[in-house]
């Protein structure tokens, strides 16, 4: 039978040759995929810190001499040394790179950055140009290019830029607040012109504002969205609520609790939950809410149903010889209206309680929370319902009351024992 197709025998000298130069060939094919996997490994492995980061970039260079990652690496490093032969080293390596990776977005962006650094500015310009065309919807080539702009004292095209940073990614968009706040002598509209008008953005600026202390500004900003809108960004809503609270921004708070369901019961003026009669969850649950601290082994704190004034509830706390002489168990946060005077009455019942220091209710108030009323003491061995009420007047400066159940003064140990139960609180003005 005839074969259709010519063979060639490694038996003959030939084929021998020719067997020889395809295993030749392999060889030299594998050592150059070998020492190019080696090269680009160097510069993945090496951080730019890194001291011997340029000596890495030699061997990654004469390793992978068509990898433009180890003539970057030597580009930034050669930037380092500041002198002018260093900026024509690194200015060389980084075209090196360019050409190698001319649709590579960060090499522009790197030579860029070498040129505005030798001070030719016309030719860094559009490496920059180049690096935000090559990527239109990345940040960082706005981000880089918004700042060189700014440098070069274009401040309208910098922050037309930075505006668009902020669409884009979340990393930068603190970036460009951040900026923006400490360059505008941290005005806030100026801030909120750099905000891409999308709820993602607004959200995330009112986040900024809050951060640092700006609470009427985010709360200003959460108000432009629509009811749909915050419902979406409800996490991130009560987040700005704890952060306000922290600060001491209570008013403004209060208005981001309501609408996040943190403290959707909470109002202006008023004691929330003021009966009881809602759940009671742990002390960090709420911020306008009754915060109860359930810590301590010799006091149960609870509410209960069989003793009320009206309603179908009220607190219960019971001491089981309790004695350590500070208490500050049962707290409440409420804001209110500057240099306004209130009423705050509540009742009190007592079974059996009996102590040297016995409970009272303080209301705390001001910028340093000084002392603004305190009750009377509540009634020794067994009362029924009394109606306790105190007035006070807040300062000029004064938002918010702290409602706080403590004891009387004690210097050593004062045991205490019995139970009191409280229901019916009521704020109003005077």
């Amino acid at each position: 039978m005839i074969e259709s197709e010519t063979q060639i025998s490694t038996k003959t000298p030939a084929g021998k040759l020719v067997a020889a130069g395809v295993i030749v060939l392999a060889l030299v094919f594998a050592w150059f995929a070998v020492r190019w996997q080696i090269g680009s490994l160097l510069v993945e492995i090496t951080n730019v810190e890194q001291p011997n980061a340029a000596e890495f970039a030699s061997s990654a260079m004469n390793l992978a001499p068509a990898d433009p990652q180890p003539f970057w690496l030597a580009g930034v490093k050669e930037r380092e040394g500041f002198s002018e032969e260093n900026l024509v080293r690194s200015l060389g390596y980084l075209e090196k790179a360019v050409r190698l990776a001319p649709y590579d977005y960060r090499m522009w962006i790197e030579l860029g950055r070498g040129l505005e650094q030798g001070e030719l500015f016309d030719e860094a310009e559009p490496a920059f140009l180049r690096a935000v065309e090559l990527a239109p919807n990345y940040a960082f080539p706005r981000w880089q290019y918004g700042n060189f702009l700014l440098r070069r004292g274009r401040e309208d095209e910098a922050f037309g830029e930075f505006r668009k940073t902020t669409e884009k990614g979340i990393i930068y968009r603190e970036q460009v607040f951040s900026l923006a706040w400490n360059y505008f002598d941290q005005d806030p509209a100026k801030v909120e012109s750099l905000a891409a008008d999308t709820p993602e953005v607004r959200v995330y600026l009112a986040d900024f504002f809050a951060q640092r202390g700006a609470g009427a500004d985010a709360v200003r900003v959460w108000n432009k969205l629509s009811a749909e809108e915050k419902a979406e960004q409800k996490e991130l809503a009560a987040l700005i609520a704890r952060q306000l609270y922290t600060r001491r921004l209570y008013r403004d708070a209060l208005e981001f609790a309501r609408e996040t369901g943190v403290d959707k019961e909470a109002e202006h003026e008023a004691v929330t939950n003021p009966g009881f009669e809602t759940f009671i969850g742990q002390h960090d649950q709420a911020l306008f809410g009754w915060q109860i601290f359930r810590n301590e082994n010799r006091v149960d704190i609870g509410t209960d149903t069989s003793v009320k004034t009206e309603g179908n509830r009220s607190l219960k706390v019971n001491f089981r010889l309790f004695n350590k002489p500070e208490f500050y168990n049962i707290v409440q946060v409420v804001t209110v209206e500057p240099d306004t005077s209130y009423r705050l009455s509540f009742r009190v019942r007592t079974e059996n309680l009996r102590s040297g220091s016995m409970p009272i209710l303080d209301v705390l108030g001001g910028k340093d929370s000084s002392l603004l009323a305190r009750s009377p003491a509540f009634a020794t061995g067994t009362a029924d319902w009394q109606e306790i009420s105190v007035n006070f007047r807040m300062p000029p400066e004064g938002t918010s009351i702290e409602l706080r159940v403590v004891r009387e003064y004690c210097e050593l140990e004062c045991p205490i024992t019995g139970i009191f139960w409280l229901d019916d609180f009521r704020l109003t003005r005077n």
